[in-house]
């Protein structure tokens, strides 16, 4: 079951501004990318459902979390079936990320008041997908989108919630448009968490990427 609730993982995304994500099919190399992005400030990370046993490697995330990370909100991403997101949320999944609206998965978050951000492209898509009780919106792809996308949708719906994924990088110029244009926050992978990084395994940058993407984004957003 979900450690925190669908509300303090929303507040706390509010709050930071960022969610890291990636996908590692190797469980000591994942724990090490989940500690460094916590020491380097992160209390949110998604785990991306991309991969044979990535339930597997999930689940021992989790666990190494519970224990040596306090505060770490852990969740899920890549979900494209009910099946999949309840399994997940049985293993303590704290939110569910999902790259489309469906309607079957938000009844089965809703159902154990879990967290859940739908990938959605068009008004209407958002629209229904608040309708069934969403607070927040994946905009994905969001370099296909972009910023003005998101200013366009926040003028008639002031109090929608979108998180960019696909396109966010960790330069200024980036994070300054998304954040202009109306983001509550974004979703940052291989720019954050690049493959040149995890190729050479060195989480001491890593941890110096994450801190400074996160004191940017305050000061764009301050």
């Amino acid at each position: 079951m979900a450690k925190y609730s669908r509300l303090q993982v929303l507040n706390q995304m509010n709050e930071s501004g960022m969610v890291p994500l990636f996908y590692n099919d190797d469980i000591d190399s994942s724990k090490a990318i989940l500690k460094a992005c916590y020491e380097g400030g992160a209390r949110l990370m998604e785990f991306t459902n991309r991969g044979d046993f990535a339930l597997e490697v999930f689940s021992a995330i989790i666990k190494y979390s519970k224990k040596e990370l306090p505060g770490m909100i852990i969740g899920i991403g890549s979900v494209t079936d009910a099946a999949a997101a309840s399994q997940y949320m049985l293993h303590g999944a704290n939110f569910v990320v999902t790259p489309v609206f469906r309607k079957d998965i938000a009844i089965v978050c809703n159902r154990r008041k879990v967290l859940w951000i739908p990938g959605c492209g068009t008004l209407t898509e958002i629209a229904k997908a608040e309708e069934m009780g969403c607070e927040l919106v994946k905009l994905f792809p969001g370099n296909t989108y972009g910023a003005d996308f998101i200013k366009a949708i926040k003028a008639p719906q002031p109090w929608t919630s979108i998180m960019p994924t696909g396109g966010v990088t960790i330069e200024e110029e980036n994070l300054r448009s998304w954040f202009e244009g109306g983001a509550s926050c974004v979703g940052i992978g291989s720019k954050l968490i690049s493959k040149e990084i995890l190729d050479n395994k060195n989480y001491e940058k890593l941890k110096d990427r994450v801190s400074n993407t996160l004191e940017l984004i305050k000061k764009i957003r301050s």
